[in-house]
């Protein structure tokens, strides 16, 4: 087998050059935890968790595609790697908060579970070393990481993923507390448009269970769903026949 040029290597994943111009390989390691501004705690390490994670991203972004929202994911190619396109990466975070959770709620003493009155967007700058830090459209528009048009199509695309991930989430009893998601531009002949790049799973969204028991009952209050990645998985359908069980992480912070 050909020796692949490695493009990027990142706490979760790995990007490779793809058999075509344009295109990537990406690749779900088992280590990794979400980014300091991601909606979820440091999650455990389980085994599998690459396998599920790459299943997973599969669902949300061919389902996201389909309602003609643009992201990069092309096809999986297997167990852990996916064919993506190529893009410039914006370097922001957009973190979508439908309920008062982890740094919202420590931040401006809003109760935990408190339903917010409309969906609010947060923009973080996408540097580890800073611990991504949580910016402003000033600071955004200041230093040139994306222009007004940008945020204005950000903010439209966080918004149809929030529609659509929490109609998903809700119909399999899963309460989507907030989530995170990364821009990326393509070119498209002489002009430019943006797609969700990266991933959608777990480690950047913020669950919690509407179920308790071995019956699926409602539950009294929702909380952090055990054993997420692999529960997640079972409940929509698509949990990998050679991955029976991942340890359970922590959720939420």
């Amino acid at each position: 087998m050909a020796r692949r040029k490695k493009i990027y290597e990142g706490k979760a994943k790995i990007l490779y050059e793809g058999p075509e111009p344009g295109t990537l390989v990406q690749y779900f390691k088992d280590e990794g935890t979400p980014m300091p501004s991601a909606p979820q705690t440091k999650a455990a390490q389980p085994e599998g968790k690459g396998v599920l994670n790459n299943r997973l991203s599969e669902f949300f972004m061919t389902g996201l595609n389909s309602i003609g929202v643009p992201t990069h994911f092309i096809r999986r190619i297997n167990m852990r790697e996916q064919l993506v396109r190529e893009a410039e990466i914006i370097p922001l975070e957009v973190v979508v908060r439908n309920f008062a959770a982890g740094e919202l709620s420590s931040r401006l003493g809003i109760p935990e579970g408190t339903p917010l009155p409309r969906p609010i967007v947060e923009y973080y700058y996408k540097e580890p070393r800073l611990n991504s830090p949580m910016v402003s459209e000033e600071h955004i528009f200041a230093f040139g990481w994306a222009s007004q048009q940008d945020i204005d199509d950000m903010v439209a695309l966080a918004l149809r993923v929030n529609d659509f991930l929490s109609g998903v989430m809700l119909g399999v009893g899963i309460r989507l507390a907030d989530f995170r998601i990364e821009v990326g531009r393509i070119w498209e002949g002489d002009f430019t448009r943006l797609i969700v790049v990266d991933e959608i799973s777990p480690d950047s969204c913020r669950l919690w269970d509407l179920r308790s028991g071995p019956e699926g009952t409602q539950a009294a209050e929702p909380g952090p769903m055990a054993d997420v990645y692999t529960e997640l998985a079972r409940r929509l359908g698509v949990l990998p026949s050679n991955v029976t069980h991942v340890p359970k992480p922590t959720l939420i912070n």
